[in-house]
């Protein structure tokens, strides 16, 4: 399976790592800890070192309650990090952001895919997006980032969520985005409950079976702490468990801030699943 991302073909025939870089003061796992242009660049290089695929930029936290930021705000965050990036590695560049400016000033930087909780419902979204022929991952989310967590629900979550991805694909391809240019993401913890997020977990074949490369993102999200009982510094073990159970279900985007030990546990089982090279 091949993944058209603008001036790049990645194969996600093996599953591939995607290195979570937050540039903002606020995000839920690591806020801060990247936010001047040297330590982003020093965590980058850190994650291309470990085998990541893709690093996938962000400058606005969509954690529950964070404050919205405004798009100049954004740009000056994840343009110079991008630029960075691109001049100092061959590493594919994803940009995470729901606005159209974020994205045209990102894709301009060096980036070649959008990630959008949104699902590029934004208005122009889709018209930009076909026309910069970039690479795009849309997710599902209920509600938006600042109340997704007051009381979620669903009828049935697997049927709604493929529902939902399924439509936005469709609406993406009428504008002109090509369909192997689309990545689906069921949105793991954006507007789900604990159950909710079980079962999806439980469904991810399904998910893959949809026909567009699948991204998971668990890293050290809050139901693996309610699960376990672990603080956010003590969720790596729980997460490479659902990493790995990702990829045997058909995953091929696994979505982490700890980038070398996925990358170890999801090429153990790509290696049981599909053979090594000889």
């Amino acid at each position: 399976m091949l993944w058209r991302c603008r001036h790049r073909v990645i194969d996600v025939t093996r599953p591939l790592v995607m290195g979570i870089l937050n540039v903002t003061p606020d995000s839920f796992s690591d806020g801060g800890r990247h936010a001047t242009v040297e330590a982003a660049l020093a965590r980058a290089a850190r994650m291309a070192e470990e085998g990541a695929a893709i690093i996938d930029v962000g400058g606005e936290s969509t954690r529950p309650g964070a404050a919205a930021v405004d798009e100049a705000v954004e740009i000056s965050r994840v343009v110079p990090v991008i630029e960075g990036i691109a001049a100092a590695s061959d590493v594919a560049i994803s940009i995470d952001t729901s606005k159209p400016a974020v994205m045209a000033a990102a894709v301009a930087a060096g980036a070649c895919i959008v990630n959008d909780v949104y699902a590029l419902r934004a208005p122009g979204a889709h018209a930009w997006a076909a026309a910069a022929e970039v690479g795009v991952c849309l997710m599902h989310m209920q509600g938006e980032p600042r109340t997704m967590q007051d009381h979620p629900h669903y009828e049935d979550v697997v049927g709604e969520v493929s529902e939902f991805l399924t439509r936005e694909r469709d609406e993406c391809v009428r504008a002109g985005i090509a369909r192997d240019a689309i990545a689906l993401d069921p949105g793991l913890g954006f507007g789900k409950g604990l159950v909710h997020n079980l079962t999806l977990l439980k469904s991810l074949a399904h998910f893959a079976g949809l026909g567009s490369p699948l991204l998971v993102g668990v890293s050290r999200k809050s139901f693996i702490g309610r699960v376990l009982g672990r603080p956010m510094d003590e969720r790596l073990y729980g997460g490479l468990g659902l990493a790995a159970l990702a990829v045997a279900e058909g995953a091929r985007i696994i979505r982490t801030h700890d980038v070398a030990a996925t990358r170890d546990a999801i090429g153990m089982v790509s290696a049981v699943l599909q053979g090594m090279d000889s």
